[in-house]
């Protein structure tokens, strides 16, 4: 079974960190940043930890599991994590250099429902978790 980590970033400003994609042909979605664990990586937060880097050159600190989704062939573990810097124009990850995969650009996001409601988050469950846990004041007393 493949596993995929993600990482809710939450910004020294209260603010949540996402990806948004802007591919050819659909609209923009966005996406919590992570990646596949890989083999190389001693565990699950070693492999979300080198996707931040990879992926918007940030340094965070991993604070606890928030969700896992789970279907015949993968499983994905939604952690949130405090960043405390990024720098997306110095990213790395290897899917920013192939072709034909559209933009990324890096969203902070206000941890409101209604600015949750306004974004296409994918997946939708994590979206259904996220406005639950922010309506709840869940999600910031992790912080």
């Amino acid at each position: 079974m493949i596993e995929r980590v993600r990482a809710v970033l939450i910004t020294p400003n209260g603010t949540l960190l996402l990806i948004k994609r802007i591919r050819p042909g659909i609209p923009p979605y966005w996406v919590i940043p992570g990646g596949k664990v890989e083999p190389t990586d001693a565990d699950r937060e070693d492999a979300l930890l080198r996707e931040i880097r990879e992926e918007i050159a940030g340094e965070a600190e991993i604070l606890n599991l928030l969700h896992t989704m789970e279907t015949t062939d993968e499983r994905q573990f939604f952690y949130v994590a405090k960043v405390r810097k990024w720098s997306f124009e110095d990213r790395t990850g290897p899917e920013f250099s192939q072709e034909g995969r559209g933009e990324y650009l890096l969203e902070e996001i206000a941890l409101t429902t209604e600015a949750l409601e306004a974004v296409d988050l994918k997946p939708e469950e994590i979206a259904d978790v996220l406005r639950n846990a922010v309506e709840r004041g869940d999600l910031l007393s992790l912080v």
